[in-house]
């Protein structure tokens, strides 16, 4: 059972007494647990967890009842100690408190490399005098999000992921919260690329935020990073290299369009609305690592 899933049931087994673990049960479970049937060898564990007079006196069961183990503790510590002392100092580097809280620490570099591919089709339509192609912008804008949308839930990017899983707040709630600090530093870049390059958000904003809500929406069953990924390979394939070979702008782009990607928006809300759940698991991580 992944480590995440059993603190999850972990906290939600509250016993429905307050009465402490009997002197007996405690000092056998402080030998090992023998003679404790499987069913209150658990609950006294999920007692341990939220009661810390009961977990004291576990401390002096232990030093009173194996003293090798109090021994082996304090070698342990010991060698630890030792091996830490020796072990060279990283240097920390600390984002600020509420930027922390908002991304995982990863997702940094794939915002800087959002920026970088939209400053670069910037340049490459600003050089384009001639207006001969399509606006390069205008193209990148609908999954410029991506990249960074497919980290704000990844095990592979954030250390501390199976520690979010567990937390009270995991779930779509985090997702969201880590995919609008993405929009935030998207959707501002995005409009002043547009703006240079003659873009106008009008004809962008909404496919931007189809595609990002349809990664969050597939997510769900096959991974985020695997669904932003393939949402990303789908529109560079069939609308992009298209678009540019025939230097002509979609139809998906035209401002006729713009109902339809405002319905399917609504139809992704709903989606991410009844499978709300979804994200609370570590399973959407290891889809295709089975």
């Amino acid at each position: 059972m992944k480590i995440a899933t059993l603190i999850r049931l972990r906290r939600r087994i509250r016993p429905a007494t307050s009465d402490h673990v009997t002197a007996a049960v405690l000092e056998r479970y402080a030998t090992g647990g023998a003679g404790i049937r499987a069913d209150a060898l658990w609950a006294v564990e999920a007692h341990l967890e939220w009661c810390a007079s009961c977990r004291e006196r576990l401390g002096e069961a232990v030093a009173r009842r194996s003293p090798e183990t109090m021994s082996l503790l304090a070698l342990v510590q010991a060698k630890l100690a030792t091996e830490v002392a020796r072990s060279p100092r990283m240097r920390v580097r600390r984002l600020p408190r509420r930027v922390s809280r908002w991304t995982p620490p990863g997702l940094w570099p794939r915002l800087a490399m959002t920026l970088l591919v939209l400053a670069a089709a910037v340049g490459l339509d600003l050089a384009d005098n001639s207006r001969l192609l399509p606006s390069l912008v205008l193209l990148v804008a609908p999954v410029a999000p991506l990249l960074g949308v497919a980290g704000v839930w990844s095990a592979g990017i954030d250390p501390a992921h199976e520690l979010v899983v567990a937390s009270p707040r995991a779930g779509l709630y985090m997702v969201l919260r880590r995919t609008l600090a993405v929009l935030v530093v998207v959707i501002p870049t995005l409009a002043v690329a547009g703006w240079l390059a003659g873009a106008s958000p009008a004809r962008w904003l909404l496919p931007c935020l189809a595609f990002t809500g349809g990664a969050l929406a597939l997510g769900e069953l096959i991974g985020l990073r695997w669904a932003a990924g393939a949402l990303a390979l789908a529109w560079t394939a069939g609308v992009i290299t298209p678009s540019v070979l025939a230097a002509r702008t979609p139809l998906l782009l035209e401002p006729a369009s713009l109902p339809y990607w405002a319905g399917l928006i609504a139809v992704i809300a709903v989606a991410l609305v009844l499978r709300r759940d979804a994200y609370t698991g570590l399973r959407s991580e290891t889809w295709f690592v089975r």
